[in-house]
């Protein structure tokens, strides 16, 4: 049995983060294997920090995001949900252009945390930054009615 709670297709990995923050940077989930799960951002000017590069914030925003779907993929969403605790980012190469990769791994995946490991490559498969991600999981509450 793979890590994930359910199956999940590459196609459908478009539907999974619609609308949100993730979305409005450029943010795409592009693929996902038996223990990873991928997602790639363009790198443009408004993403740039007043240097004229990648801003590290969105570096760390790019492994969070990837790293909390891959948790939230990995339980039963009728019954939990995981929120990001802590995250750490190491910054290793400067990018100014192109398409970066980020690719989320689980270190531990537990009943009550997730350890997730990021890595972030640009289309030279360059490290750029690598990450640690660590989320709660936590039970569902029942809706007020």
């Amino acid at each position: 049995m793979g890590i994930w709670f359910n199956d999940i297709s590459r196609e459908s990995l478009g539907q999974v983060a619609r609308g949100d923050f993730a979305e409005r940077i450029g943010i795409r989930l592009s693929d996902i294997g038996a223990d990873f799960l991928r997602a790639a951002l363009e790198v443009t000017p408004e993403l740039h920090q007043p240097y004229g590069v990648l801003h590290g914030g969105v570096s760390a925003a790019l492994a969070e995001t990837v790293g909390s779907v891959a948790a939230n993929l990995c339980v039963d969403p009728e019954r939990f949900m995981c929120f990001g605790q802590e995250l750490n980012a190491s910054h290793l190469r400067p990018v100014t252009s192109g398409v970066i990769t980020a690719t989320a791994r689980p270190v531990h995946i537990g009943h009550r945390s997730q350890v997730w490991g990021v890595e972030i490559r640009d289309e030279r498969e360059r490290l750029i930054c690598v990450s640690r991600l660590t989320l709660a999981v936590m039970p569902r509450r029942a809706s007020a009615t």
